[in-house]
């Protein structure tokens, strides 16, 4: 006889592991691109780098709006109720346009805000990487989109295959378009560009192909009736995934800002600050499968009105994320020089400077990654209860109100550098922990007494 808490375990590793798998695949994506980048120079390295970061920035804040539709449609399937789940996709493919579109014209003019402190040739190089890059953001959040469904269905390991396949097309198409081989032209940060743009489509391509043939998901003819906006159905995912958006930019733009103050301290801080956020980026994607696989779950039990089973979910997923990110640590400060020479060659004297402030960096990267792996799945646990706006809140006060301050001073006031903005990350990542737990601890006990009372 299985325990409750084995039980648990298993359902949820059986979201966790196609999901999280998904999810490095589509990190490695950013990851082959940046060591690419590394192999064309430093300064591609570093502009390359910066224009990826800021793609990637506004893809996950417009990412957070569409997945609105995970807890929505966890809760409708848990409910049985399926002309609602058909509703939610169908409105969410609307969704995702309306993002897109401003989403493309904004990343087209971001080079405006680069000239802000950057070097010249830094901002040439992103501003090439960014108007190519720029023809893939649709395919991506409409991605995003579809993969939260058919996750929230209860059917993930198809994404695991898509991602895998995009992320290998991108590869190769790296190395084509990069460096110009089997008769194409070496184009550089731009073919790069091009293979992302490529894999994106493709892989939008592959899963709407699935969705339209499984035998399970096609009895919901999600393309159907898409001749119309249901503004009641569409602003209940806007007042659910923009509080998630906001979310996401707050903890991303801490990253993403403390990135363009690197570029202020120099090519060197800035290409070392690569190189560790890259790293971490990849490992960060397994306890977000988490996180999106406790939404989901949370979301399910909470359908059948299972407070209980909605806590413990929670309580798996935490100690799950917290122990996977505890082996990462251990990792990176045992083998900081393995990890930097896959970007930069490590006996290169031009490097040295590079490589110090990069394996500093790692040290400090290494310890948020247990703190992170805590919170960001009490993050998914609250967005399976539906609860946005008060972590949104959270969110601004931890990653900005205290993160951002933090690195600041250290690293600019107190003359600490870029080793000082990464402590200004942890720090906030350690608050961002703390309140996530308690603020899941008060909304589930809320949740148990309204039950109890019904």
């Amino acid at each position: 006889m299985h325990s409750p808490i084995s039980t648990e375990i298993k359902e949820s590793l059986h979201l966790t592991i196609p999901l999280a798998s998904a999810q490095i695949a589509q990190a490695a994506t950013g990851f082959v691109d940046t060591v690419m980048m590394g192999w064309l120079g430093q300064e591609t390295l570093a502009g390359g780098g910066i224009a990826a970061t800021t793609f990637t920035t506004l893809l996950v804040i417009a990412t957070g709006i569409v997945i609105g539709v995970s807890p929505l449609i966890a809760e409708a399937y848990g409910a049985g109720n399926k002309l609602k789940i058909q509703q939610l996709t169908r409105q969410g493919i609307w969704l995702s346009l309306l993002l897109a579109i401003p989403g493309m014209l904004l990343l087209g003019q971001i080079n405006r805000l680069m000239r802000f402190g950057l070097a010249e040739n830094i901002v040439i190089i992103a501003t090439t990487f960014l108007n190519t890059i720029l023809w893939g953001f649709l395919p991506a959040l409409m991605f995003a989109m579809f993969k939260s469904v058919v996750s929230s269905l209860s059917q993930p390991r198809v994404i695991t295959l898509v991602v895998v396949i995009g992320t290998l097309f991108n590869a190769i198409g790296n190395y084509i378009l990069g460096f110009g081989k089997l008769g194409f032209p070496a184009l550089g940060v731009q073919g790069i560009a091009w293979a992302s743009v490529l894999s994106n489509w493709l892989m939008l391509v592959l899963l709407i192909v699935y969705v339209c043939q499984d035998k399970q998901l096609k009895t919901y003819n999600f393309f159907e009736q898409l001749d119309g906006i249901d503004l009641k159905i569409l602003r209940e995912l806007v007042w659910l995934g923009v509080p998630i958006a906001i979310s996401f930019a707050f903890e991303i733009g801490l990253f993403t800002t403390t990135t363009y103050l690197m570029g202020i301290l120099g090519t060197d801080i800035l290409a070392a600050h690569q190189i560790v956020f890259q790293t971490i980026a990849v490992i960060f994607m397994i306890p977000l499968g988490m996180s999106f696989a406790t939404t989901i779950r949370v979301g399910q039990w909470m359908g059948q009105q299972n407070v209980a089973g909605a806590k413990r979910a929670a309580y798996v997923s935490m100690g799950m994320g917290g122990l996977f990110m505890t082996v990462m640590a251990i990792a990176l400060l045992l083998f900081p020089r393995h990890i930097i020479a896959l970007y930069l060659d490590i006996d290169n004297p031009e490097n040295a400077r590079a490589i110090s402030l990069a394996t500093s960096m790692l040290s400090i990267a290494a310890i948020s990654q247990i703190l992170d792996g805590v919170q960001t799945t009490a993050a998914g646990a609250l967005r399976g209860l539906q609860d946005t706006r008060v972590p949104m809140l959270l969110s601004f006060l931890a990653f900005w109100g205290i993160g951002l301050t933090c690195g600041y001073l250290l690293g600019f006031r107190f003359g600490f550098g870029g080793v000082g903005l990464w402590w200004g990350q942890l720090i906030g990542v350690a608050v961002a922990a703390w309140l996530f737990v308690w603020r899941f601890l008060r909304v589930i006990s809320s949740s148990r007494a309204d039950a109890a009372t019904s």
